[in-house]
């Protein structure tokens, strides 16, 4: 018991000190944390660590309800195949994709349609103040994807073709919750879908149909240090981590379902 206990806090710290990153990743270790240690405590614990996650509460509910590990696992893997297949053919020859801060179901479907042949290249931001971008642009990499990074002020820039840059044709953007009215995705998600909208370029939502929730999502606001370390005294700092994104905004939604409108999306999982 011992043993599951240490394993167990080992991963809410990496979930609190976001070692463990991404809905679908918070959502993996949550479910074996919850496997090791399974009360009421736990799960109520667990769903403390972020509170902006609705898929760390569905596969918890599951999991409470009796639904295996190996089945709920077995659910991301399915989702995820179907998601690959689904951005393999909404990539044209020499797309150009930009993609925000780290989505695991964004760089598994890029590195999907490398390896099945695509060619395209990738801009992608930085991500502070915790630098995700710099994940998805060496993953990216290792996929031998062309990748570009841009500060996260640049977004105009980028989206609107400025300089020497060549205009994205499409944004992917993951989620952290998908909402009836928008979904709730990295600050600076709901900019960059503004600045796309404006230069006709679609955006699409690609995430696990999990992520869905009829409920109020409350917007996670993350420690000041991480943005500022000693900072001088009497400076107001905020840190908010996500932002809504209205579906105005919103081109489709990839998931396991299909790629759909936002309309067609919420008939089939309301």
């Amino acid at each position: 018991m011992h043993n599951k206990k240490k394993r167990f806090n080992k991963i809410i710290k990496d979930i609190k000190n976001v070692k463990i990153q991404g809905a679908t990743n918070i959502a993996k270790a949550a479910l074996q944390a919850y496997s090791l240690i399974p009360t009421k405590v736990s799960k109520k614990k667990l769903l403390s660590l972020r509170p902006t996650e609705p898929m760390l509460e569905n596969v918890l509910d599951l999991a409470e309800k009796g639904k295996s590990v190996e089945e709920i696992q077995n659910h991301f893997q399915q989702s995820q195949e179907k998601i690959n297949k689904q951005i393999f053919k909404l990539i044209k020859k020499n797309d150009i994709i930009f993609t925000h801060c780290h989505s695991t179901n964004v760089v598994n479907a890029l590195i999907y349609a490398k390896k099945k042949g695509k060619k395209f290249e990738v801009y992608n931001t930085e991500t502070r103040p915790l630098y995700q971008g710099r994940k998805t642009a060496k993953q990216l990499k290792q996929a031998k994807i062309k990748v570009t990074m841009f500060v996260d002020s640049a977004v105009g820039i980028v989206l609107s073709g400025e300089q020497k840059n060549k205009k994205p044709n499409k944004v992917f953007l993951g989620a952290d919750a998908l909402l009836r009215k928008g979904i709730i995705n990295k600050v600076g998600s709901e900019v960059i879908a503004q600045i796309a909208k404006q230069n006709k370029i679609p955006v699409y939502i690609v995430a696990d149909s999990w992520k869905f929730t009829k409920r109020r999502v409350p917007i996670e606001n993350r420690k000041l240090n991480e943005v500022w370390d000693k900072a001088p005294k009497n400076i107001r700092i905020k840190n908010p981590a996500f932002e809504f994104v209205d579906k105005k905004y919103i081109t489709k939604i990839v998931s396991e379902l299909g790629v759909l409108s936002y309309r067609d999306f919420l008939k089939k999982v309301s």
